[in-house]
């Protein structure tokens, strides 16, 4: 039997110059949720909106990396990617954008599935299992 493909949404609301294509998000994604995981959309954004929901919804007037919505039902939820900031990031943490790119869609998964680093302990499983997900895909540990 064939697995579930699940629709997995790219949205982009700023040029695609720098991010990594829309096949590519998604399979970055897939690689960090189960086969059957509820529809997905990935928001890519520039710095005034991450910054307006990033207030809204967290209350930190900045723009953020990722932001991450559960959803309800046949819905997992939504990713906001904020492009400037994970180019920016990229550059003061020396990694390649793709890298950079995948390490957050990843990140925003595993943050939808419940996982979250507010504790020491829960950081330590949640970066462990970004690790493992990246390595799969190709990338060095992201912590190093």
């Amino acid at each position: 039997m064939p697995a579930c493909v699940t629709p997995i949404v790219v949205q982009r609301a700023v040029p695609a110059a720098g991010i990594p294509a829309a096949s590519s998000l998604r399979d970055f994604a897939r690689a960090a949720l189960p086969a059957r995981h509820g529809e997905l959309t990935i928001r890519i954004v520039g710095e005034a909106e991450s910054r307006t929901l990033n207030r809204d919804y967290r209350g930190k007037d900045k723009p953020t990396n990722v932001l991450s919505f559960a959803g309800e039902g046949e819905v997992l939820g939504d990713l906001v990617i904020c492009a400037p900031v994970v180019a920016r990031e990229a550059g003061e943490q020396n990694k390649t954008r793709r890298a950079h790119w995948a390490h957050m869609v990843v990140h925003g998964c595993l943050h939808l599935r419940g996982y979250d680093h507010e504790r020491d302990s829960d950081a330590r499983r949640m970066e462990a299992r970004e690790t493992r997900i990246l390595r799969s895909l190709g990338f060095d540990d992201p912590y190093q």
